[in-house]
């Protein structure tokens, strides 16, 4: 059974939990992301795979996205919005959760979200050192047989810096319902912190979708 998300503006019915995933470049959050949808039977969505998935459609919307991106231009939030709540949509159907799986990345497109699509019931942001986050994304980039102009450890830096000024942005506005999670440890013994957050928000929006 679904309910109407509450928020003015918002289209789409939805009564299964809307997670939004936040964590800095090698936080792990893919990690658990996956530890997820293999224990919850969530949908994972990935923003940045929802464009590369609707350029590679070759569909009119694709042929736009790319000629964007190819400029060099970043991709409009209201096109970005477009692809999840398109994603939502096709998925909604017998869905037992989404992940919304690095986005908001600015402050706005939260707000965004929660207008056009539905409020999320949960923030699960992944906390790293950026010494740690720093290392872990060096040490991926020398085991890659693909090596990126970017994956040097000034440039790592600086997009952390940004991830970090935009993050605290988006959870200043979403204090009551952000989980931060140390994101130091074992990948078993954060998702422990990750199962206890997700039964009750579960059993939450049961009662609550129950209830309308």
């Amino acid at each position: 059974m679904s309910t109407m998300a509450s928020g003015k503006g918002c289209t789409l019915k939805i009564g299964v939990p809307i997670i939004w995933v936040l964590g800095g470049p090698g936080c792990g959050k893919g990690t658990q992301c996956a530890k997820i949808v293999e224990k919850y039977g969530f949908v994972h969505l990935s923003s940045g795979d929802l464009l590369r998935d609707e350029v590679a459609s070759g569909s009119p919307k694709g042929q736009e996205l790319a000629a964007i991106m190819k400029e060099g231009k970043l991709v409009s939030n209201d096109d970005v919005l477009g692809l999840l709540e398109k994603a939502i949509r096709e998925r909604l159907e017998g869905a037992k959760g989404f992940l919304i799986d690095g986005y908001p990345r600015e402050k706005d497109q939260g707000v965004a979200f929660e207008k056009k699509i539905a409020p999320a019931d949960l923030v699960l942001f992944f906390d790293c050192a950026d010494a740690t986050l720093v290392s872990r994304v060096m040490a991926r980039a020398a085991a890659s047989t693909e090596k990126r102009a970017d994956d040097n450890e000034e440039t790592i830096k600086t997009r952390i810096a940004t991830f970090r000024s935009n993050t605290n942005a988006i959870l200043s506005q979403y204090t009551d319902k952000t989980l931060t999670i140390n994101a130091e440890r074992g990948v078993d013994e954060i998702f422990n912190d990750v199962t206890c957050a997700l039964d009750c928000v579960i059993q939450k929006k049961n009662v609550i979708v129950a209830s309308a």
